[in-house]
């Protein structure tokens, strides 16, 4: 059955200023060697400034006979959350799976297909109870700036990735924070949809209550996105705290999200405080660790990377993510929930 396995699945693409990359985008998913008759490419435009709109409108009026269908719709509510509940409205009912993508991202020719296939063998296995099927990210690639490539080298880093979105993974596995899913609709509709509190973290949060639900997760490692990250510390340390702010909101909802290595950065600062406050001696001894751990990062990264300058680029990548995500996690305690969004203003509202 699982051979036999050709479902209607739509691609559900969330853009604001996406203008440097939405054209790359759409050809990644119009390239596919899954039937055309059953891909849709379903836009939802959250209020562009910038050429985003025209360049999709412009990519469907001149697109082959042989792409799929596409649609570009206004996103009144801007975000994800929104953009993705409002698919739920207006994607056919013959639908009956959908595929989670940015505006900054690019997919292989065969990764419906490689999707898809997975994925009839798990409903075929499980009796139709998976709920998401995610995938591996990785660098876009290409020519990348200075900063750009210190933190693509972070990013593969056991001190900066964890187990979610950015993991180091193979085979078929079942997890809790699947990426980039095909998700299946019927779970998607028996959930309720995407939380719209939510401004990032979303998909974290409608993950979780899949699990609850009774559905089960899992994520592929031959499956693979390419995904643009930032090009700047400053947007590095903003998504970093933005990052740690949703974190917290999400932690509070579903407790069983907590992990204690995203509170050691915490746990290190109260240490060489206590340290400092009852005058031993060997108060500097944490974060001379520290730093030491994170410069032979920086070494192991330049060996790998071959570039020198990584030894200095990836123990700041650190510091910088470690820093603001830490700040984000105590704020995320207090503070009133709101996007602190460095994309908004000129790349995208995503990730």
């Amino acid at each position: 059955m699982a051979d036999n396995f050709r479902p209607m699945v739509a691609s559900i693409i969330p853009v604001l200023n996406e203008a440097d990359s939405i054209s790359d985008c759409l050809t990644s998913l119009c390239n596919q060697s899954y039937p055309a008759k059953l891909h849709q490419i379903h836009i939802f435009d959250g209020g562009s400034t910038d050429d985003t709109w025209k360049l999709a409108e412009d990519f469907i009026k001149t697109k082959s006979n042989s792409y799929p269908e596409i649609f570009l719709h206004h996103n009144p509510g801007k975000y994800v959350a929104e953009a993705r509940n409002l698919s739920l409205e207006v994607v056919p009912k013959t639908v009956e799976y959908f595929l989670e993508i940015i505006g900054h991202c690019l997919v292989s020719r065969d990764h419906i297909d490689s999707l898809v296939k997975t994925m009839g063998q798990l409903q075929q296995s499980t009796n139709n109870n998976v709920g998401a099927l995610g995938v591996s990210v990785v660098s876009k690639g290409g020519n990348l700036a200075l900063v750009e490539s210190w933190i693509e080298a972070g990013m593969l880093s056991p001190l900066v990735r964890g187990n979610g979105q950015f993991a180091v993974f193979s085979g078929v596995e079942e997890t809790n924070v699947p990426a980039f899913c095909l998700h299946y609709r019927k779970a998607l509709t028996d959930v309720g949809g995407w939380d719209t509190r939510f401004i990032t973290s979303q998909d974290s949060d409608i993950s979780m209550r899949m699990k609850k639900h009774g559905y089960q997760l899992f994520r592929t490692g031959s499956v693979k996105v390419k995904m643009a990250k930032r090009s700047t510390l400053t947007s590095w340390s903003k998504m970093g705290f933005r990052y740690g702010f949703w974190r917290t909101k999400l932690m509070k909802r579903h407790p069983e999200r907590a992990s204690i290595r995203e509170f050691l950065p915490w746990f290190g600062v109260v240490l060489t405080l206590l340290l400092l406050f009852s005058a031993n001696k060997y108060w500097w001894l944490p974060p001379c660790l520290y730093l030491a751990v994170i410069s032979l990062e920086g070494i192991r990264s330049a060996i790998v990377t071959r570039k020198i300058s990584s030894i200095v680029g990836v123990p700041l990548v650190i510091i910088c993510l470690h820093t603001s995500f830490s700040i984000g996690l105590l704020y995320g305690l207090f503070g009133k929930t709101r996007s602190f969004n460095e994309r908004e203003l000129n790349k995208s509202n995503l990730n």
